[in-house]
């Protein structure tokens, strides 16, 4: 059973301490606030009361071959360079750490954050596209250019099949799944001869350009590149 640990309760830690306790894993909480560790002991494993700015506290509390510590102090920035740095001492695998700037993120980096998470500005990036377009519900890029939409049916697919739309030949993206807005919000997997109808939804993913041109949005030209955007960041082994 794979393990994670969780140091600091803060809104990104809590996000994914919520993902965590739906799996089957387990999961180890520290903070120094002991409201918010009573509040939530009973939903990991193990919970401690512990102030991390102490090195031996990692070293007593977090085992060497964990699959992955999260660490989110909130905007104590000097705490989270001290705790990633002492997770490195230790050489655990994967650390992934949020960041407050820029130059946190980067300072995080060199002490040895494997992952570097800026959530609000990944946030942000998500929002864009949705504001431009009507047809897009869902956005999210998941890295190397390529992006994961929900995207309503453009009206000049109403009516083809899959297989005569030939979305991915001639417009770059793969339809992954399919739901209709009047029959709920659960994605199903579908034959190719299935034809769209009005109030259809697709699960896509593909370029970037390709899905927001099939989604109908005029974005703007970037001045940089969208980066990285918030991953499940547990790689198998």
């Amino acid at each position: 059973m794979k393990q994670f640990a969780i140091i600091g309760i803060s809104t990104f830690g809590k996000r994914v301490l919520d993902e965590l306790v739906e799996v089957d894993c387990e999961v180890i909480l520290i903070d120094k606030r002991s409201e918010l560790i009573d509040l939530y002991k009973d939903s990991v494993t193990s919970a401690y009361i512990a102030d991390v700015i102490n090195e031996e506290t990692i070293n007593k509390l977090i085992p060497v071959d964990i699959d992955a510590v999260v660490v989110d102090l909130g905007d104590n920035i000097e705490a989270s360079i001290l705790v990633t740095k002492y997770l490195k001492n230790k050489e655990i695998r994967n650390i992934v750490v949020k960041a407050e700037t820029d130059q946190h993120g980067e300072i995080l980096k060199i002490v040895g954050a494997d992952h570097v998470v800026f959530p609000y500005r990944e946030a942000a990036i998500r929002v864009i596209p949705m504001l431009v377009s009507s047809l897009l519900f869902n956005y999210m890029a998941i890295g190397n250019g390529l992006v994961m939409a929900e995207i309503r049916v453009p009206e000049a697919f109403i009516g083809q099949s899959l297989i005569e739309a030939n979305i991915r030949a001639k417009r770059g993206i793969n339809v992954v799944a399919i739901r209709n807005e009047e029959t709920g919000d659960t994605f199903d997997f579908f034959s190719p001869e299935v034809r769209l109808q009005i109030g259809d939804v697709l699960l896509v993913v593909g370029k970037e350009q390709n899905v927001t041109s099939f989604a109908e949005a005029d974005l703007p030209e970037r001045k940089k590149g969208l980066g990285g955007f918030f991953k499940f960041l547990f790689p198998k082994k």
